[in-house]
């Protein structure tokens, strides 16, 4: 008789901590999960399944507090990011009538060409959706290959869609543009001050002084046809624009 042998056909689900049943089964509902097993009691435990894609819930440590998003999370490898993206950004604003991109919950935002975005749920879980062909090598404090104020913005997106920490992407791009916004031309200044004010929206930081100093910018029909062709994503970025 022969000895079973280990086939490769696993299954991976994640099981993370739960701080609320119905803030969780709302938050992935409203997404268009599916629940596909729930229970509160003796002990909390959730099913969820959205397309191919499932997240087991079970109870929160004590002491857990979601605020601090060191709940949990996993990593969704997936072929391409942005229409996942766009599936739960066209939900939230359905349900929620905007985009959830500050607090908790949360979605990042999706810059095209992008290869992640990350989902934060009630509980302080960070889902993160990874495109299989993503660069396997990243260049933390921005490309070498580039100085100034391109520099400092290709250090602000590793921040923010690698390690998901905006504040430091804030902190980071504010320091450059005091250092370099003055040898840069209008149209680098701009996108600069566009990213800035977008961060300081995410971490419910005052946009004045960006909004004061994008306005003060004086740019060509060219320049903003570049901005719009590189930021047309972010929401609101024609109010922020000078008027022509």
């Amino acid at each position: 008789m022969s000895e079973p042998t280990v086939r490769p056909n696993e299954t991976t689900v994640p099981l993370l901590p739960c701080a609320s049943v119905e803030e969780t089964l709302a938050f992935y509902e409203a997404l268009g999960f599916k629940a596909t097993y729930k229970q509160s009691k003796p002990y909390v435990y959730l099913a969820l399944q959205w397309s191919g894609l499932q997240l087991h819930f079970g109870p929160a440590p004590k002491g857990l507090d979601p605020a601090r998003e060191e709940s949990g999370g996993c990593l969704v490898m997936v072929d391409a990011v942005a229409p996942y993206h766009t599936a739960f950004v066209t939900a939230m604003r359905q349900v929620y009538g905007k985009v959830l991109s500050s607090g908790l919950p949360r979605i990042t935002r999706y810059r095209p060409g992008a290869s992640r975005f990350t989902l934060t749920d009630p509980s302080g879980n960070s889902i993160i959706f990874i495109q299989r062909d993503e660069p396997a090598e990243l260049e933390y404090g921005g490309s070498k290959k580039l100085t100034g104020l391109a520099r400092a913005l290709d250090n602000a997106r590793i921040l923010r869609e690698f390690k998901q920490d905006d504040r430091q992407a804030f902190r980071a791009l504010k320091s450059a543009v005091r250092r370099h916004g003055a040898d840069a031309s209008p149209v680098e200044q701009a996108i600069a001050l566009c990213h800035l004010i977008d961060l300081a929206i995410v971490i419910d930081e005052p946009t004045d002084p960006w909004l004061t100093d994008l306005r003060g910018l004086e740019l060509t029909t060219d320049d903003r046809q570049r901005i719009e062709s590189e930021l047309g994503y972010l929401v609101g970025l024609q109010e922020w624009l000078p008027p022509q």
